[in-house]
Protein backbone atom coordinates (compact mmCIF):
# COMPACT_ATOMS: atom_id res chain seq x y z
CA UNK A 1 0.00 0.00 0.00
CA UNK A 2 1.56 3.42 -0.87
CA UNK A 3 1.72 5.91 2.16
CA UNK A 4 -0.99 7.84 3.63
CA UNK A 5 -0.55 10.77 5.55
CA UNK A 6 -2.29 11.65 8.66
CA UNK A 7 -1.55 14.55 10.15
CA UNK A 8 1.66 14.68 8.60
CA UNK A 9 2.34 10.86 9.78
CA UNK A 10 3.22 9.02 6.65
CA UNK A 11 1.42 5.43 7.86
CA UNK A 12 2.62 2.64 4.89
CA UNK A 13 1.37 -1.20 6.03
CA UNK A 14 2.85 -4.14 4.82
CA UNK A 15 -0.49 -5.76 3.70
CA UNK A 16 -3.02 -3.76 2.02
CA UNK A 17 -7.14 -5.61 2.93
CA UNK A 18 -7.94 -6.25 -0.58
CA UNK A 19 -11.12 -4.60 -0.91
CA UNK A 20 -10.13 -1.56 0.94
CA UNK A 21 -6.89 0.40 -0.01
CA UNK A 22 -8.02 3.42 2.16
CA UNK A 23 -7.85 1.55 5.41
CA UNK A 24 -4.87 2.99 8.10
CA UNK A 25 -4.80 0.59 10.78
CA UNK A 26 -3.94 2.65 14.68
CA UNK A 27 -1.20 -0.05 15.20
CA UNK A 28 0.86 1.83 12.20
CA UNK A 29 -0.34 5.18 12.49
CA UNK A 30 0.88 4.66 16.27
CA UNK A 31 4.04 3.07 15.87
CA UNK A 32 5.48 5.78 13.09
CA UNK A 33 4.41 8.42 15.71
CA UNK A 34 6.38 6.52 18.38
CA UNK A 35 8.94 6.72 16.37
CA UNK A 36 9.03 10.20 15.65
CA UNK A 37 8.38 11.08 19.33
CA UNK A 38 11.92 9.03 20.11
CA UNK A 39 13.62 10.69 17.45
CA UNK A 40 12.76 14.41 18.93
CA UNK A 41 12.94 13.59 22.56
CA UNK A 42 10.16 12.63 24.32
CA UNK A 43 8.38 13.80 26.79
CA UNK A 44 5.67 11.07 29.12
CA UNK A 45 2.09 11.30 28.73
CA UNK A 46 0.44 9.41 31.74
CA UNK A 47 -4.04 8.91 31.68
CA UNK A 48 -5.60 7.57 34.23
CA UNK A 49 -9.23 6.47 34.32
CA UNK A 50 -10.90 6.14 37.39
CA UNK A 51 -14.76 3.93 38.11
CA UNK A 52 -16.96 4.18 40.45
CA UNK A 53 -15.29 1.68 42.70
CA UNK A 54 -11.75 3.87 42.94
CA UNK A 55 -10.36 1.37 40.40
CA UNK A 56 -7.85 2.90 38.36
CA UNK A 57 -6.26 2.06 35.31
CA UNK A 58 -3.18 3.97 34.44
CA UNK A 59 -1.47 3.93 30.97
CA UNK A 60 1.85 6.14 29.69
CA UNK A 61 2.95 6.42 26.73
CA UNK A 62 5.94 8.56 25.33
CA UNK A 63 4.50 12.04 23.31
CA UNK A 64 5.96 14.74 20.57
CA UNK A 65 7.10 17.57 22.97
CA UNK A 66 4.58 20.71 21.62
CA UNK A 67 7.91 23.06 20.87
CA UNK A 68 9.06 19.99 18.45
CA UNK A 69 5.84 20.09 16.12
CA UNK A 70 3.08 17.66 14.99
CA UNK A 71 1.03 19.01 18.02
CA UNK A 72 -2.73 17.96 15.57
CA UNK A 73 -0.96 14.78 15.25
CA UNK A 74 -0.27 13.82 18.93
CA UNK A 75 -3.59 15.86 19.78
CA UNK A 76 -5.16 13.06 17.82
CA UNK A 77 -2.60 10.53 18.59
CA UNK A 78 -3.61 10.81 22.55
CA UNK A 79 -7.72 11.67 21.50
CA UNK A 80 -7.70 7.99 19.89
CA UNK A 81 -5.87 6.83 23.18
CA UNK A 82 -8.42 7.76 25.79
CA UNK A 83 -11.20 6.72 23.85
CA UNK A 84 -9.72 3.15 23.44
CA UNK A 85 -8.80 3.44 27.40
CA UNK A 86 -12.48 4.90 28.22
CA UNK A 87 -14.10 2.31 26.14
CA UNK A 88 -11.64 -1.24 27.25
CA UNK A 89 -11.26 -0.10 30.84
CA UNK A 90 -14.39 2.52 31.65
CA UNK A 91 -14.33 5.40 34.12
CA UNK A 92 -16.05 8.50 35.01
CA UNK A 93 -12.94 10.79 35.44
CA UNK A 94 -9.94 10.97 33.14
CA UNK A 95 -6.56 12.05 34.21
CA UNK A 96 -4.48 13.57 31.68
CA UNK A 97 -0.88 13.78 32.87
CA UNK A 98 1.26 15.83 30.02
CA UNK A 99 1.54 18.66 27.89
CA UNK A 100 -1.07 21.00 29.35
CA UNK A 101 -2.57 21.83 25.36
CA UNK A 102 -3.24 18.27 24.92
CA UNK A 103 -5.09 18.13 28.55
CA UNK A 104 -6.88 21.04 26.99
CA UNK A 105 -7.77 19.35 24.09
CA UNK A 106 -8.77 16.32 25.19
CA UNK A 107 -11.20 17.93 28.11
CA UNK A 108 -12.69 20.12 25.92
CA UNK A 109 -13.46 16.64 23.02
CA UNK A 110 -14.96 15.22 25.76
CA UNK A 111 -17.42 17.39 26.82
CA UNK A 112 -20.97 18.01 26.43
CA UNK A 113 -20.42 20.61 23.45
CA UNK A 114 -17.50 18.56 22.41
CA UNK A 115 -17.04 16.01 19.13
CA UNK A 116 -17.32 12.81 22.02
CA UNK A 117 -19.93 14.07 23.57
CA UNK A 118 -21.58 10.63 23.14
CA UNK A 119 -19.03 8.92 25.37
CA UNK A 120 -19.13 12.13 27.52
CA UNK A 121 -23.16 10.89 28.55
CA UNK A 122 -22.58 7.13 28.12
CA UNK A 123 -19.79 7.21 30.46
CA UNK A 124 -21.59 9.26 32.99
CA UNK A 125 -24.82 6.90 32.77
CA UNK A 126 -22.89 3.80 33.44
CA UNK A 127 -20.98 5.32 36.41
CA UNK A 128 -23.79 7.35 37.53
CA UNK A 129 -21.66 9.99 38.12
CA UNK A 130 -20.60 13.40 35.84
CA UNK A 131 -17.98 12.23 33.19
CA UNK A 132 -14.95 14.85 34.18
CA UNK A 133 -11.42 15.37 32.26
CA UNK A 134 -8.61 16.43 34.93
CA UNK A 135 -5.55 18.17 33.84
CA UNK A 136 -2.42 18.07 35.16
CA UNK A 137 1.06 16.27 35.51
CA UNK A 138 2.22 12.82 35.17
CA UNK A 139 3.76 13.19 38.33
CA UNK A 140 0.29 13.70 39.78
CA UNK A 141 -2.06 11.48 37.92
CA UNK A 142 -3.02 8.35 40.08
CA UNK A 143 -1.53 5.31 39.78
CA UNK A 144 -2.89 1.58 38.65
CA UNK A 145 -5.43 0.21 40.94
CA UNK A 146 -7.23 -2.48 39.60
CA UNK A 147 -9.05 -5.15 41.04
CA UNK A 148 -9.92 -9.02 39.54
CA UNK A 149 -12.78 -11.89 40.44
CA UNK A 150 -13.35 -14.99 39.55
CA UNK A 151 -16.13 -15.53 36.89
CA UNK A 152 -18.32 -18.72 36.53
CA UNK A 153 -16.76 -22.14 35.97
CA UNK A 154 -19.24 -23.62 38.35
CA UNK A 155 -20.82 -27.08 36.51
CA UNK A 156 -23.10 -29.05 39.21
CA UNK A 157 -26.50 -29.07 38.89
CA UNK A 158 -29.59 -28.10 36.63
CA UNK A 159 -28.57 -24.77 35.10
CA UNK A 160 -30.12 -22.32 31.81
CA UNK A 161 -27.84 -20.42 29.83
CA UNK A 162 -28.97 -17.67 27.60
CA UNK A 163 -27.44 -15.44 25.23
CA UNK A 164 -29.16 -12.26 23.78
CA UNK A 165 -28.20 -10.94 20.71
CA UNK A 166 -29.81 -8.02 18.07
CA UNK A 167 -31.22 -10.56 15.74
CA UNK A 168 -31.52 -13.67 17.40
CA UNK A 169 -31.43 -14.66 21.09
CA UNK A 170 -30.12 -18.30 22.25
CA UNK A 171 -30.87 -20.91 25.51
CA UNK A 172 -29.47 -24.25 26.60
CA UNK A 173 -30.37 -26.62 28.79
CA UNK A 174 -27.30 -27.44 31.02
CA UNK A 175 -27.04 -30.74 33.69
CA UNK A 176 -23.91 -31.54 35.06
CA UNK A 177 -21.87 -29.43 32.74
CA UNK A 178 -23.63 -31.15 29.84
CA UNK A 179 -25.99 -29.72 27.05
CA UNK A 180 -29.01 -31.77 27.18
CA UNK A 181 -31.03 -29.03 24.67
CA UNK A 182 -30.42 -25.71 23.23
CA UNK A 183 -32.73 -23.14 20.78
CA UNK A 184 -32.62 -20.43 19.23
CA UNK A 185 -35.29 -17.92 18.03
CA UNK A 186 -35.58 -14.57 16.14
CA UNK A 187 -36.31 -11.36 17.82
CA UNK A 188 -35.41 -7.20 17.18
CA UNK A 189 -34.54 -5.59 20.55
CA UNK A 190 -33.23 -2.67 19.17
CA UNK A 191 -36.50 -1.77 17.68
CA UNK A 192 -38.58 -2.18 21.10
CA UNK A 193 -40.15 0.23 22.50
CA UNK A 194 -42.02 -1.55 24.97
CA UNK A 195 -39.80 -3.18 27.86
CA UNK A 196 -41.99 -5.85 28.41
CA UNK A 197 -40.94 -7.05 25.07
CA UNK A 198 -37.82 -7.67 26.13
CA UNK A 199 -39.11 -9.03 29.56
CA UNK A 200 -41.33 -11.92 27.99
CA UNK A 201 -38.19 -12.91 25.53
CA UNK A 202 -35.90 -13.74 27.69
CA UNK A 203 -38.49 -15.35 30.19
CA UNK A 204 -39.85 -17.65 27.02
CA UNK A 205 -36.08 -18.59 26.81
CA UNK A 206 -35.36 -19.40 30.01
CA UNK A 207 -38.56 -20.81 30.61
CA UNK A 208 -38.40 -23.30 26.77
CA UNK A 209 -35.04 -24.45 28.07
CA UNK A 210 -35.84 -25.35 31.41
CA UNK A 211 -38.86 -27.58 30.33
CA UNK A 212 -35.75 -29.90 29.59
CA UNK A 213 -33.94 -30.14 32.55
CA UNK A 214 -35.50 -32.16 35.82
CA UNK A 215 -35.57 -29.06 37.92
CA UNK A 216 -34.20 -25.24 37.94
CA UNK A 217 -31.46 -24.69 39.83
CA UNK A 218 -29.57 -21.63 38.16
CA UNK A 219 -29.81 -19.06 35.27
CA UNK A 220 -26.44 -17.46 33.99
CA UNK A 221 -26.78 -14.90 30.90
CA UNK A 222 -24.73 -13.13 28.24
CA UNK A 223 -25.98 -9.71 26.47
CA UNK A 224 -24.58 -7.25 24.63
CA UNK A 225 -24.19 -3.47 27.01
CA UNK A 226 -22.95 -3.21 30.40
CA UNK A 227 -24.54 -4.86 33.17
CA UNK A 228 -23.12 -4.11 36.92
CA UNK A 229 -24.33 -6.31 40.02
CA UNK A 230 -27.34 -7.90 37.50
CA UNK A 231 -28.38 -4.79 36.84
CA UNK A 232 -28.32 -3.60 33.15
CA UNK A 233 -26.42 -0.17 32.65
CA UNK A 234 -26.49 0.71 29.25
CA UNK A 235 -26.80 -1.25 26.01
CA UNK A 236 -27.69 -1.40 22.28
CA UNK A 237 -30.43 -3.98 22.96
CA UNK A 238 -32.42 -1.35 24.34
CA UNK A 239 -32.01 1.35 22.67
CA UNK A 240 -35.59 1.96 21.52
CA UNK A 241 -37.22 1.92 25.06
CA UNK A 242 -37.45 5.87 26.12
CA UNK A 243 -35.18 6.68 29.39
CA UNK A 244 -37.91 6.43 32.12
CA UNK A 245 -39.11 3.02 31.00
CA UNK A 246 -35.79 2.25 30.26
CA UNK A 247 -34.79 2.91 34.49
CA UNK A 248 -38.36 1.77 35.81
CA UNK A 249 -38.44 -1.66 33.65
CA UNK A 250 -35.06 -2.41 31.85
CA UNK A 251 -32.52 -1.30 34.78
CA UNK A 252 -33.72 -4.15 37.13
CA UNK A 253 -35.08 -6.07 34.92
CA UNK A 254 -32.99 -9.05 35.54
CA UNK A 255 -33.32 -8.51 39.57
CA UNK A 256 -36.89 -9.20 38.92
CA UNK A 257 -36.64 -12.82 36.56
CA UNK A 258 -34.17 -14.16 39.22
CA UNK A 259 -36.77 -13.15 42.21
CA UNK A 260 -39.82 -15.00 40.12
CA UNK A 261 -38.02 -17.49 39.18
CA UNK A 262 -36.34 -17.94 42.43
CA UNK A 263 -32.60 -19.47 41.62
CA UNK A 264 -29.13 -17.89 41.54
CA UNK A 265 -29.10 -15.67 38.43
CA UNK A 266 -26.07 -13.55 36.94
CA UNK A 267 -25.96 -12.47 33.73
CA UNK A 268 -22.95 -9.98 32.25
CA UNK A 269 -21.49 -9.24 29.16
CA UNK A 270 -21.62 -11.28 25.95
CA UNK A 271 -17.96 -10.31 25.51
CA UNK A 272 -16.70 -12.00 29.08
CA UNK A 273 -18.86 -14.94 28.39
CA UNK A 274 -16.62 -15.63 24.65
CA UNK A 275 -13.76 -14.97 26.92
CA UNK A 276 -14.67 -17.31 29.54
CA UNK A 277 -15.56 -20.22 27.12
CA UNK A 278 -12.34 -19.86 25.60
CA UNK A 279 -10.70 -19.85 28.76
CA UNK A 280 -12.26 -22.95 29.83
CA UNK A 281 -12.09 -25.06 26.24
CA UNK A 282 -8.42 -23.86 26.55
CA UNK A 283 -7.84 -24.56 29.70
CA UNK A 284 -5.08 -21.37 29.41
CA UNK A 285 -5.18 -17.83 29.79
CA UNK A 286 -4.79 -15.25 29.52
CA UNK A 287 -7.74 -14.97 26.58
CA UNK A 288 -9.49 -11.72 25.04
CA UNK A 289 -12.83 -13.05 23.16
CA UNK A 290 -14.10 -11.43 20.26
CA UNK A 291 -17.17 -12.14 18.78
CA UNK A 292 -18.37 -10.59 15.45
CA UNK A 293 -21.92 -10.97 15.42
CA UNK A 294 -24.81 -8.04 15.00
CA UNK A 295 -22.38 -6.02 16.63
CA UNK A 296 -18.65 -6.35 17.84
CA UNK A 297 -18.26 -8.06 21.64
CA UNK A 298 -15.34 -8.60 23.44
CA UNK A 299 -14.45 -10.00 26.87
CA UNK A 300 -11.10 -10.32 28.68
CA UNK A 301 -10.07 -12.96 31.04
CA UNK A 302 -6.39 -12.40 32.85
CA UNK A 303 -3.44 -14.33 33.39
CA UNK A 304 -5.26 -15.82 37.07
CA UNK A 305 -8.10 -17.06 34.83
CA UNK A 306 -10.18 -14.12 36.09
CA UNK A 307 -12.26 -10.86 34.86
CA UNK A 308 -11.49 -7.29 35.78
CA UNK A 309 -13.99 -4.67 36.24
CA UNK A 310 -12.95 -3.16 32.77
CA UNK A 311 -16.17 -2.76 29.85
CA UNK A 312 -14.16 -4.56 27.12
CA UNK A 313 -16.28 -2.66 24.30
CA UNK A 314 -14.10 -3.00 21.65
CA UNK A 315 -16.84 -2.14 18.85
CA UNK A 316 -16.48 1.52 20.15
CA UNK A 317 -12.90 1.54 19.86
CA UNK A 318 -10.83 2.81 17.01
CA UNK A 319 -9.04 0.91 14.96
CA UNK A 320 -8.77 2.46 11.47
CA UNK A 321 -6.89 5.99 12.41
CA UNK A 322 -8.42 7.53 8.28
CA UNK A 323 -10.12 11.37 8.50
CA UNK A 324 -13.07 9.53 6.30
CA UNK A 325 -13.66 6.54 7.60
CA UNK A 326 -17.44 4.66 8.26
CA UNK A 327 -18.58 6.19 10.92
CA UNK A 328 -20.92 4.53 13.54
CA UNK A 329 -24.58 5.10 13.27
CA UNK A 330 -25.11 4.87 17.29
CA UNK A 331 -21.83 6.88 18.45
CA UNK A 332 -21.33 8.98 15.06
CA UNK A 333 -17.43 7.99 15.79
CA UNK A 334 -15.55 7.08 12.84
CA UNK A 335 -12.84 3.78 12.47
CA UNK A 336 -14.90 2.01 15.15
CA UNK A 337 -14.60 -1.67 15.40
CA UNK A 338 -18.15 -2.43 14.82
CA UNK A 339 -17.85 -1.19 11.17
CA UNK A 340 -15.07 -4.23 10.75
CA UNK A 341 -15.95 -7.27 13.10
CA UNK A 342 -19.35 -7.20 12.52
CA UNK A 343 -22.39 -8.07 10.18
CA UNK A 344 -22.92 -4.35 9.69
CA UNK A 345 -18.86 -4.67 8.75
CA UNK A 346 -18.80 -7.54 7.05
CA UNK A 347 -22.06 -6.02 4.51
CA UNK A 348 -20.51 -2.89 4.48
CA UNK A 349 -17.16 -4.38 2.56
CA UNK A 350 -19.10 -6.67 0.51
CA UNK A 351 -21.83 -4.10 -1.22
CA UNK A 352 -18.93 -1.35 -1.41
CA UNK A 353 -17.22 -3.44 -3.57
CA UNK A 354 -20.07 -3.94 -5.87
CA UNK A 355 -21.65 -7.38 -4.36
CA UNK A 356 -25.72 -7.45 -4.80
CA UNK A 357 -28.32 -9.09 -2.17
CA UNK A 358 -31.50 -9.58 -3.20
CA UNK A 359 -33.61 -6.70 -2.23
CA UNK A 360 -35.40 -6.36 0.79
CA UNK A 361 -33.01 -8.19 2.61
CA UNK A 362 -31.88 -7.49 6.59
CA UNK A 363 -28.32 -7.34 7.24
CA UNK A 364 -28.34 -11.21 8.82
CA UNK A 365 -30.04 -12.03 5.98
CA UNK A 366 -27.90 -10.64 3.45
CA UNK A 367 -24.80 -12.57 5.62
CA UNK A 368 -26.27 -15.68 5.39
CA UNK A 369 -26.28 -14.83 1.68
CA UNK A 370 -22.31 -13.93 1.68
CA UNK A 371 -21.58 -16.82 3.57
CA UNK A 372 -23.62 -19.34 0.35
CA UNK A 373 -21.47 -17.61 -2.07
CA UNK A 374 -18.26 -18.13 -0.09
CA UNK A 375 -19.40 -22.02 0.21
CA UNK A 376 -19.93 -22.11 -3.44
CA UNK A 377 -16.28 -20.42 -4.23
CA UNK A 378 -17.37 -16.93 -5.03
CA UNK A 379 -13.78 -14.69 -5.39
CA UNK A 380 -15.35 -11.58 -4.29
CA UNK A 381 -16.71 -13.66 -1.43
CA UNK A 382 -13.35 -14.39 -0.85
CA UNK A 383 -11.87 -10.81 -0.74
CA UNK A 384 -14.26 -9.74 1.30
CA UNK A 385 -12.96 -12.07 4.31
CA UNK A 386 -9.51 -11.19 3.54
CA UNK A 387 -10.39 -7.80 3.97
CA UNK A 388 -11.56 -8.76 7.39
CA UNK A 389 -8.63 -10.42 8.05
CA UNK A 390 -6.25 -7.89 7.39
CA UNK A 391 -7.98 -5.52 9.61
CA UNK A 392 -8.27 -8.29 12.67
CA UNK A 393 -4.49 -8.35 12.02
CA UNK A 394 -3.65 -5.21 12.41
CA UNK A 395 -6.56 -4.04 14.92
CA UNK A 396 -5.04 -7.05 17.39
CA UNK A 397 -1.76 -5.22 17.03
CA UNK A 398 -3.30 -2.41 17.76
CA UNK A 399 -5.41 -4.33 21.17
CA UNK A 400 -1.84 -5.53 22.26
CA UNK A 401 -0.67 -2.28 23.18
CA UNK A 402 -3.54 -2.88 25.84
CA UNK A 403 -3.87 -6.19 26.72
CA UNK A 404 -1.92 -9.05 27.20
CA UNK A 405 -2.44 -11.07 24.31
CA UNK A 406 -1.97 -14.78 24.65
CA UNK A 407 -4.54 -16.74 23.10
CA UNK A 408 -7.48 -14.61 21.12
CA UNK A 409 -10.35 -16.79 20.63
CA UNK A 410 -12.40 -15.52 17.37
CA UNK A 411 -16.25 -16.22 17.15
CA UNK A 412 -19.87 -15.16 16.09
CA UNK A 413 -22.05 -15.22 12.80
CA UNK A 414 -19.27 -13.71 10.64
CA UNK A 415 -16.85 -16.17 11.70
CA UNK A 416 -19.13 -19.16 10.98
CA UNK A 417 -18.20 -21.25 7.50
CA UNK A 418 -15.35 -21.35 5.13
CA UNK A 419 -14.80 -17.77 5.76
CA UNK A 420 -14.01 -18.03 9.61
CA UNK A 421 -10.39 -19.44 8.64
CA UNK A 422 -10.07 -17.17 6.18
CA UNK A 423 -10.22 -13.95 8.80
CA UNK A 424 -7.60 -16.19 11.42
CA UNK A 425 -5.63 -16.98 8.48
CA UNK A 426 -5.25 -13.71 7.17
CA UNK A 427 -4.93 -12.25 10.90
CA UNK A 428 -2.25 -14.44 11.57
CA UNK A 429 -0.57 -13.98 8.40
CA UNK A 430 -0.51 -9.77 9.01
CA UNK A 431 1.13 -10.52 12.45
CA UNK A 432 4.06 -12.46 11.17
CA UNK A 433 4.73 -10.82 8.44
CA UNK A 434 4.48 -7.27 10.16
CA UNK A 435 4.43 -7.17 14.21
CA UNK A 436 6.19 -10.75 14.40
CA UNK A 437 7.02 -10.08 18.24
CA UNK A 438 3.30 -10.60 18.74
CA UNK A 439 3.14 -13.53 16.39
CA UNK A 440 5.76 -14.97 18.70
CA UNK A 441 3.61 -15.21 21.72
CA UNK A 442 -0.05 -14.80 20.26
CA UNK A 443 -2.25 -17.20 18.65
CA UNK A 444 -5.92 -16.65 16.76
CA UNK A 445 -8.52 -19.42 17.78
CA UNK A 446 -11.27 -20.58 15.67
CA UNK A 447 -13.56 -23.30 17.46
CA UNK A 448 -15.64 -25.77 15.45
CA UNK A 449 -19.11 -24.86 14.94
CA UNK A 450 -20.50 -26.72 17.77
CA UNK A 451 -17.44 -25.51 20.62
CA UNK A 452 -18.45 -22.29 19.20
CA UNK A 453 -22.23 -22.99 20.54
CA UNK A 454 -21.56 -25.65 23.25
CA UNK A 455 -19.07 -23.76 24.39
CA UNK A 456 -20.98 -20.59 25.08
CA UNK A 457 -23.95 -21.59 26.36
CA UNK A 458 -21.82 -23.76 29.05
CA UNK A 459 -19.88 -20.80 30.01
CA UNK A 460 -23.32 -19.05 30.14
CA UNK A 461 -24.85 -21.44 32.10
CA UNK A 462 -21.74 -21.80 34.53
CA UNK A 463 -21.87 -18.44 36.02
CA UNK A 464 -23.93 -18.30 38.97
CA UNK A 465 -22.98 -20.40 41.86
CA UNK A 466 -25.66 -22.48 43.73
CA UNK A 467 -25.66 -22.30 47.52
CA UNK A 468 -25.24 -25.47 49.09
CA UNK A 469 -27.68 -26.38 51.54
CA UNK A 470 -26.68 -26.44 55.17
CA UNK A 471 -27.80 -30.34 55.96
CA UNK A 472 -26.73 -31.26 52.50
CA UNK A 473 -24.73 -34.53 52.81
CA UNK A 474 -26.27 -35.11 56.15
Amino acid sequence: MDARNVHEISVAPVLTPPLDEAFVPASVFNREYRKIAAEAGPLPLKLALERADGSISAFTTPVIPPEAGHLEATKFYVERIVKFLLWQRGGWKVYVGGPAVVGEHIKAVYSPAGARKFDYDFMGGVYEHPFEVVVTTPEAAPDTKETSMPLGRHLDGCRVGFDLGASDRKASAVKDGEVVYSEEKPWDPRNATDPSYHYEGVMDSIRSAAAHLPRLDAVGGSAAGVYINNRVRVGSLYRGVPKKEFDEKIAPMFLRIRDELGVPLEVVNDGEVTALAGSMSLGENPVLGVAMGSSQAAGYVNDQGNITGWLNELAFVPVDYRLDAPADEWSGDIGCGVQYFSQVGAIRVAEGAGMKFDEGLKLPEKLVALQDKMRAGDELAAKVYETLGVYLGYALAHYADFYDLKHVLILGRVTTGPGGEIIRDKSMEVLRREFPEIAEKALVNLPDESNRRVGQAIAAASLPAIEKKQDEGE
